[in-house]
């Protein structure tokens, strides 16, 4: 056999095993795909993928529970990039057959990126395994269909062991499990897993949320209690305990209008089309006006965005104006406005979104921007003006829809408010 029949025989064989096309795309397997995160300390954060074939290309989308996030997916011959849709935040990853790719995900950051390994396959389970019947050895201690949908009173605690209040909000469905993860500082969106025994799990990815939590019945408790760890992208993990309690409430974050101040904010940024834009502009004038105060690194603010940019389309008309104030990772303009142009365009924002210039981490964030204000602790959080330019309103507790009821009462109690001062 001559070398270059033995070269070509490799080709067509290289072909074959990464199945791709004539023009050097490999074909990938469609319908769900489980990936997971690779912490260094063995502990994987698993989300699933969906893929579809869209004319002679794929699409991607990132699934938790209910949610899909439409990526954008670029190939070329064996590799994948993949964009999460409004964050700093994307997978670069090698094909290594129909059904398996690897890579890392990266995460922009304020100083340096946060990178993780990844891998994805195709079929599968998001936690292989653990959707059986209980095991003979957790018979005495097995969750009950219906034992874990409710609320539970949570203690997350950090690594230096102080505590922080939560409220785990669940749906429990046969053996899927679903919910969410409510902090003063906002939700962790969309949860999805199952239970085994006496053992429950839980992930979520959306591209800045990247979390596995993991929890166990607690015996001889008298009401339904539950322990277990947090682990978060690469951050240390924390254990949390849990008792269920169905009137469980959590105490906001709480700003105010500083003391001694008139309440009357005023500002000049340039939106993303780089035009100036005042509180004391003439389209603001006599108005209702709501101050959405943001991040693009922020994933309660693109729930946040896309609630307050329906909002805007159904009430602009009414003397409602919204502005978004944008706190970034960075001072640096252009990759601000670059970050905040996905929320603009994921969510066809039509209220102007400007960039302060001054980062969230700035520790005088408030000062430099609105000092009216006692201080900026969470984001989102929105100030509700009156038409004399007033604040009246000051909203830290947005909750997202992954928070069901929560989330509905907020909408409620945000469109009472506007709704009162539109009326003076």
């Amino acid at each position: 056999m001559s070398k270059r029949t033995i070269l070509f025989l490799i080709f067509l064989l290289s072909g074959t095993l990464l199945n791709t096309t004539s023009y050097g795309q490999t074909l990938l397997k469609t319908g769900k795909w489980y990936a997971k995160l690779s912490r260094e300390d063995g502990h994987a954060i698993p989300f699933e993928l969906e893929v579809k074939k869209q004319g002679s290309s794929y699409t991607i989308a990132v699934v938790n529970g209910t949610e899909s996030l439409l990526t954008e997916s670029n190939f070329s011959g064996d590799s994948v990039t993949i964009q999460m849709p409004v964050f700093e935040s994307s997978f670069r990853a090698k094909i290594n057959r129909p059904d398996s790719i690897s890579g890392r995900w990266i995460k922009g950051g304020p100083v340096k990126d946060l990178v993780m390994p990844f891998t994805a396959v195709a079929g599968g389970d998001r936690f292989p395994g653990k959707a059986g019947a209980a095991t003979s050895e957790a018979a005495r201690t097995a969750l009950s269909p219906g034992e874990i949908g409710g609320k539970w009173d949570m203690d997350i605690i950090r690594a230096d062991q102080t505590r922080r209040k939560a409220i785990g909000e669940f749906i429990q469905q046969e053996r899927r499990l679903s919910g969410s993860v409510l902090t003063p500082s906002g939700d962790y969106r969309y949860l999805a897993g199952t239970f085994a025994g006496d053992s429950l799990f839980l992930s979520t990815f959306d591209g800045i949320h990247a979390i596995l939590i993991k929890g166990r019945m607690m015996p001889d408790h008298t009401a339904p209690a539950l322990e277990g760890m947090l682990y978060s992208s690469t951050s240390a993990p924390e254990k949390w305990t849990a008792v269920k309690d169905a009137s469980v409430k959590l105490a906001p974050a709480v700003t105010t209008v500083k003391e001694g101040s008139d309440g009357k904010p005023a500002f000049s940024y340039k939106d993303l089309d780089g035009k100036t834009v005042s509180l004391s502009d003439e389209r603001f004038k006599d108005k209702v006006v709501v101050l959405q105060l943001m991040g693009s690194w922020c994933p309660n603010c693109m729930d946040e965005t896309a609630f307050l940019s329906e909002y805007y389309r159904r009430n602009k008309s009414r003397g409602v104006e919204i502005i978004g104030l944008a706190y970034e990772l960075t001072t640096d303009v252009e990759r601000s406005a670059k970050s905040l142009q996905k929320f603009r365009d994921k969510f066809a924002v039509e209220y102007p979104m400007l960039i302060t210039g001054v980062a969230v981490g700035d520790p005088q964030r408030t000062e430099k921007t609105l000092p009216q204000l006692s201080e900026i602790k969470v984001f989102p959080t929105s100030v509700i003006l009156d038409k004399k330019g007033v604040i009246r309103e000051i909203s830290t507790s947005f909750y997202g829809p992954a928070t069901g009821e929560y989330y509905t009462k907020y909408k409620t109690h945000f469109e009472n408010a506007v709704n009162r001062l539109l009326n003076e």
